[in-house]
């Protein structure tokens, strides 16, 4: 789909901005990305993903290919250095009941990255425009002029809209004069990628993803899919370590070991830096060009990938005409309290944790569900109506029933052709699902409005004579039905980023009221979202 021969222009290929661009693209939007470097960043960075990121890769055809190079692993290990008593884990097992992916991923991002671009470039070809740095722009009325040096010179590129994901130093959202409030602390991090055998010759049998709290030296210990890496924090005035010092360390950390080699560093400062808006116009600022966080937990990179979640079908559906522009006033409304609020001081409260400033953190203090749902960040509920109620923590030994705001659990169903999974109804489309009988023939509305699908949910499945097989979808034992929580003669809207617009009573017999429907209009033609 074209946007009137202007694409959205995407500044920055980290992987934000490379996940954006997928995002645009799944939607049929054009877009182009514009990276300074000549090639992606080759430091040792981030290497966890979690679940949710997962499930936002899976959305725009791009999972595949980064779970086959990646390391899967379903428990996340909390262990007492000094002791080396374990506490009680973070197990992703619990999460059969909310997602086909109920496990997190190790990757490095100097290998994520690579895989992102080339799954872009076989979406959309000539998408990636490697050495080109946006350097300024111009917004008008119904576009914006974005001024472009490349190596052929300095060119103007006209979009529809302008997405900085150019980083924590953010050129774009400096000449915006946007604000930067926060801090960055003394204490720096340390990360080591080492060559060494954890598993056969010198079995230690941690889990894949370990963080060792001490007061005097935490440590986090990751297994990679080709080595381990290890992160520790570097106290301020500390000079880097050479080589022969950080193997004297990795020993010290995890105990004497035949054939340990030292195959790549990073230091990098530790921030908690919030910009005081995200939008300017036709210009949004996301990733860590407007939050940069404490990246413990994974919450760093993992936190921007719910802004390439929240913003593209937003610019879809306004792009598509389907939308007022008033509908992407909810992307800062929800990710900003999510990131501020919740991710950033879940990461500063996990620190203290590993500190030991703090002997528990409520992240993990709400059963063994609750932790599950929460430290993959399947636990975040938007703010999709304004009434100012999100949240990030969920607790609990069991599921809970899904609220509005809520994310969907994405669980298998019997459409009309076989099985289906819940967000693959939502993929490209609102999702209205009447929990309803269908012996009943129940009456729903059948006018069609662009954007929006239909289902009945029963445990009753449509006769091929009811004329309701192809909007029925066959919930055996009410599985569906019982894990969200739906009330008979109820329906769930559910956007497609998975997460709950509306929960609303229906009448099946009145088929003049269209409840739904005036929600979706209220929702895309300027009402609270």
């Amino acid at each position: 789909m074209s946007n009137g021969g202007m694409p959205v222009i995407v500044a920055g290929g980290g992987p934000v901005g490379l996940i954006t661009a997928l995002g645009l693209v799944h939607y049929g939007i054009d877009v182009v990305l514009y990276e300074e470097d000549d090639q992606l960043s080759l430091d040792t960075k981030a290497g966890t993903i979690l679940t949710r990121t997962i499930e936002v890769l899976d959305r725009y055809g791009a999972a595949e290919a980064v779970l086959a190079a990646s390391l899967r692993l379903d428990e996340i290990g909390d262990i007492d250095r000094v002791t080396g008593t374990a506490r009680e884990s973070v197990h992703t097992g619990e999460l059969t009941k909310d997602t086909r992916f109920h496990f997190v991923i190790n990757i490095p991002q100097h290998h994520l990255e690579p895989i992102l671009r080339d799954r872009l470039e076989q979406l959309a070809p000539g998408t990636v425009h490697m050495g080109h740095s946006v350097t300024g722009f111009v917004q008008h009325t119904e576009h914006i002029d974005v001024h472009v040096e490349s190596p052929e010179g300095t060119k103007t590129v006209q979009g529809s809209y302008l997405l900085a994901c150019d980083g924590g130093r953010s050129r774009l959202r400096e000449a915006l004069g946007i604000t930067v409030e926060g801090y960055t602390l003394a204490q720096r991090y340390m990360l080591v990628d080492l060559e060494v055998d954890l598993d056969e010759a010198n079995p230690r049998d941690y889990p894949y993803l370990a963080y060792f709290g001490d007061p005097q030296e935490w440590m986090i210990l990751v297994r990679q899919p080709h080595c381990w890496r290890f992160l520790y924090p570097l106290e301020p005035g500390q000079p880097e370590p050479d080589r022969n010092e950080l193997e004297a360390k990795a020993l010290r950390f995890i105990g004497d070991v035949d054939g340990l080699r030292v195959l790549g560093t990073n230091i990098y400062p530790v921030h908690h830096r919030v910009a005081d808006r995200w939008r300017d116009g036709r210009i949004f600022l996301m990733g860590d060009a407007a939050h940069l966080l404490t990246p413990m937990w994974a919450l760093g990179l993992n936190t921007g990938v719910l802004d390439a979640s929240n913003l593209p079908w937003r610019l879809a559906w306004v792009l598509r005409g389907w939308a007022d522009q008033s509908l992407l006033d909810g992307y800062e409304r929800e990710q900003s309290p999510v990131a501020v609020r919740g991710a950033g001081e879940m990461a500063e409260a996990a620190r203290a944790y590993m500190d030991r400033r703090s002997s528990t953190v409520s992240a993990m203090d709400g059963g063994r569900w609750g932790a599950a749902v929460t430290r993959s960040l399947l636990g975040v509920s938007l703010d999709v109506d304004g009434s100012g109620d999100w949240s990030m923590i969920v607790s609990g030994n069991t599921p809970q029933p899904v609220g509005t705001g809520d994310r969907l659990p994405d669980l298998p169903v019997f459409g009309p052709r076989g099985q289906t999974w819940l967000h693959d109804l939502t993929r490209d489309s609102f999702v209205a699902l009447y929990f309803t009988d269908v012996r009943r023939r129940p009456r729903i509305s059948s006018t069609e409005v662009p954007g929006l699908s239909r289902y009945l949910v029963s445990r009753w499945d449509a006769p091929l004579d009811s004329g309701l097989r192809e909007r029925t979808l066959f919930d055996p034992g009410e599985r569906i039905t019982q894990r969200i929580g739906a009330l008979p003669d109820t329906a769930f809207l559910v956007r497609p980023d998975g997460h709950v617009a509306a929960i609303l009573p229906i009448d099946p017999a009145d088929e003049t009221k269209d409840p739904v429907g005036d929600v979706y209009v209220q929702i895309t033609q300027g009402a609270t979202q």
